[in-house]
């Protein structure tokens, strides 16, 4: 890419309504006053798509998002040679107030001219390095992560929100269905994958975020992507899939096969797997604590004698990034709140021999929760030559 040549900083969602964003704004604003925060200063990223709607890439020009805290008007610092794209998009149906600049200005003077010399500043955490040491320099303070900020309001969905998580959880379901088109003894990991990645888009999601095939020992490792390994008969394959549904929420979505039955050991060790995810499920309702729902899970499997063989934590929330709060993991103790969205993910892992997890997405309601993710959660079996596992 040229110096000149122009972002993606014109796409953006058209999906929520201009009052949807005005309003998390105000809140945004209100939540840094209440920390002590003078301005949130945000860059491109998943934090101002959430703001804005806008999907600006960052490039080497700044983009930056105002956000003052005294109830001055936010606004937005952006490269002349993106006005255009910008004025396109959702930006210009905020009515938010648009600061352009051009190469020799420097746009950094122009963010700390909205803020008190010194006063506290707080940047996403997707802010690059590029932008960020330029701006502490001019606003005179090193600024904070505006996490703590952002995370009340991105952690609780609203309505639109929820509607296109369910999209999302339908369209990766979609792909589920047909993995006995995909999945197959003699096809290797890879061959398997790029047919996924094809049906995720035919599904609805306008890429595929990620994808994986982790067949026989490779399912033993919670982060196997995919490999030139031929899946054989008797293989337990782990397959956990998921991407962005317009506009910007994604899907995560797992569930394990077996090429011909398994071995009696195998149902049996899946079965207590299917109970410890079901056991977390049931435990999420508003009032209980994160690290509660990963106890559910996690409990189940050491009584019977798995807790060693499950690896991670048992969730994380999603919602436009894959992995965002709130964290389904020991020693969090955030208490959850109806419209919070997070996976439910437990799984068992024995290396060199084989693995398997069982992943839905769940959103917080008034009483309990909702599964986006309908697939049933058995060991789904598929055709195959050869005897079971042993």
């Amino acid at each position: 890419m040229s110096s000149d040549a122009p972002s993606q900083s014109g796409a953006v969602s058209a999906r929520f309504s201009s009052e949807i964003y005005a309003s998390r704004l105000v809140r945004a604003a209100e939540y840094a006053a209440e920390a002590g925060i003078a301005a949130l200063l945000i860059t491109p990223g998943p934090d101002l798509q959430y703001l804005i709607g806008s999907q600006a890439s960052s490039f080497e020009r700044l983009i930056c998002l105002v956000i003052p805290s005294d109830g001055t008007a936010s606004f937005i610092v952006v490269p002349r040679l993106e006005l255009a794209a910008l004025k396109a998009s959702a930006v210009s149906d905020l009515e938010l107030r648009v600061v352009d600049w051009v190469d020799g200005v420097s746009p950094y003077g122009i963010v700390a001219g909205a803020i008190a010399p010194g006063a506290p500043t707080a940047v996403d955490d997707s802010m690059p390095a590029l932008h960020f040491v330029p701006i502490a320099n001019a606003v005179g303070a090193t600024p904070v992560l505006a996490t703590d900020v952002l995370r009340r309001l991105r952690m609780q969905k609203d309505t639109a929100e929820v509607d296109a998580l369910r999209r999302a959880g339908q369209a990766i379901d979609r792909v589920h269905a047909r993995m006995g088109d995909f999945l197959a003894v003699g096809r290797t990991e890879a061959d398997v994958a790029a047919d996924i990645g094809a049906a995720i888009v035919e599904e609805g999601h306008t890429d595929a975020a990620f994808i994986i095939v982790g067949s026989g020992p490779h399912g033993a490792d919670p982060h196997h992507e995919v490999s030139d390994r031929v899946i054989e008969a008797g293989d337990v394959v782990v397959i956990d899939i998921g991407g962005p549904v317009s506009p910007g929420y994604n899907s995560d979505s797992t569930r394990t096969y077996v090429m011909g039955e398994p071995s009696a050991m195998i149902a049996a060790q899946y079965a207590v797997l299917e109970r410890a995810q079901q056991a977390a499920v049931d435990a999420v309702r508003p009032g209980v604590t994160a690290e509660a729902i990963d106890a559910a899970a996690r409990d189940i499997l050491a009584a019977e004698g798995l807790g060693e063989a499950f690896l991670h934590r048992t969730g994380h929330g999603i919602g436009l990034s894959v992995h965002e709060e709130p964290y389904i993991v020991s020693g969090n103790d955030i208490v959850l709140e109806a419209g919070m969205a997070f996976s439910i993910e437990p799984g068992i892992y024995f290396r060199g021999e084989w693995g398997a997890r069982i992943e839905d997405i769940v959103i917080v309601t008034a009483d309990g929760c909702e599964s986006v993710n309908l697939r049933p959660h058995g060991l789904t079996v598929l055709p195959a030559a050869g005897s079971a596992v042993q």
